[in-house]
């Protein structure tokens, strides 16, 4: 062998190693398209601890409101785009699966995940991460003003002391909206549950196409009381706006921000790969600052504002019923009561 011939052996492997690194880069770096309703001051967060724990994977997120959300998946059910769904209303995935949508996958750590926030099967359609309720959220300093008494549950609210002063989501595009409607059908049963809302109604100033929105309303002082979800004013009190978080003396509705695997030709690796990290001790701890019901308990304290037992503020659920029904109710919710949705 000359010596030329030895000199370009050392040269050659070189190549081959950079090559392959390169190679192996590019395969490592995979793109996941992952659709969420979690909020969005909650998003970044979460996301910091994912890259951390898996730098190679790059997440592009599409944040919209429940209702959005679940007609965006359910218009692309023969072209799905997304490869996951993250911390969205579990009875929205419950239709995606009715349609046939979702992928089994059985996330590493299931077995800790509490039997009510998961899907029965096995493996599982979906799993769930944390809890969301109504909450009432009340502006103090505005309620003073006006001479309103705070509201203490949802009897309250059909007072009419509070004529043009309440605001609610829209339950069509708002999991938040819906899940309160839904709670109130459950808990009153559906004759007595419309009579409410009818009344309820002739309260309401708007209809909001966001959870949130009442309760930032509410903050900025333009109405004065708004029903949304619990998480959303106990944030604006921390921040220093005068918002008091009743919760509904009935019980609050709720539902699961869940996660599930869409059903696609081929599925990314690490598309379970996330939602292995969904579920994993570390983002629970996150979610669990926030938000006292996680899909496992955690170590972390019950934030502030919430009831010692916020267990016990949840109305039992029927998500099997509110899936089912959701079609029918939401029909029925926009032919009486659309006339004041704000407009999209």
């Amino acid at each position: 062998m000359s010596k030329q011939s030895r000199k370009r052996k050392p040269i050659l492997a070189w190549l081959l190693a950079v090559v392959m690194l390169a190679s192996t880069a590019a395969v490592g770096a995979e793109e996941l398209l992952v659709y969420t309703a979690l909020e969005d001051d909650e998003i970044p967060g979460y996301l910091e601890l994912f890259k951390k724990a898996h730098p190679g994977i790059e997440v592009k997120i599409v944040r919209d409101s429940t209702g959005i959300i679940t007609a965006k998946l359910l218009a692309e059910k023969d072209n799905p785009r997304a490869d996951v769904v993250w911390g969205t209303a579990a009875t929205s995935l419950m239709l995606c699966d009715q349609a046939g949508m979702l992928e089994p996958y059985t996330p590493k750590g299931l077995e800790k995940v509490r039997p009510k926030m998961r899907d029965v099967k096995n493996p599982p359609h979906w799993v769930g991460v944390k809890a969301w309720m109504t909450g009432l959220c009340v502006n103090t300093i505005e309620c003073q003003a006006l001479n309103l008494p705070i509201p203490k549950s949802f009897a309250d609210l059909v007072d009419p002391v509070y004529v043009g002063h309440l605001s609610m989501p829209n339950p069509a595009s708002s999991g938040t909206g819906f899940l309160t409607v839904s709670a109130i059908l459950q808990t009153m049963g559906e004759e007595k549950g419309w009579a409410y809302l009818d009344k309820l109604h002739q309260n309401m100033a708007r209809y909001t196409h966001s959870g949130s929105k009442p309760c930032r309303m509410a903050g900025a002082g333009e109405l004065p009381i708004g029903i949304s979800f619990a998480y959303r004013g106990i944030m604006q009190k921390q921040r220093g706006e005068p918002v008091l978080t009743v919760f509904p003396a009935e019980g609050s509705g709720w539902d699961v921000e869940a996660n599930a695997l869409i059903k696609k030709p081929t599925i990314k690796p690490a598309a379970k790969v996330f939602l292995d990290w969904a579920i994993s001790a570390p983002v629970m701890d996150a979610y669990a600052k926030v938000y006292p019901i996680t899909a496992y308990p955690t170590e972390v304290a019950i934030p502030a504002e919430y009831p010692a037992n916020p267990e016990s503020q949840l109305i039992e659920n029927d998500f099997d019923w509110a899936a089912k029904n959701r079609e029918r109710i939401l029909a029925e919710w926009t032919r009486r009561y659309d006339g004041k949705s704000e407009s999209k």
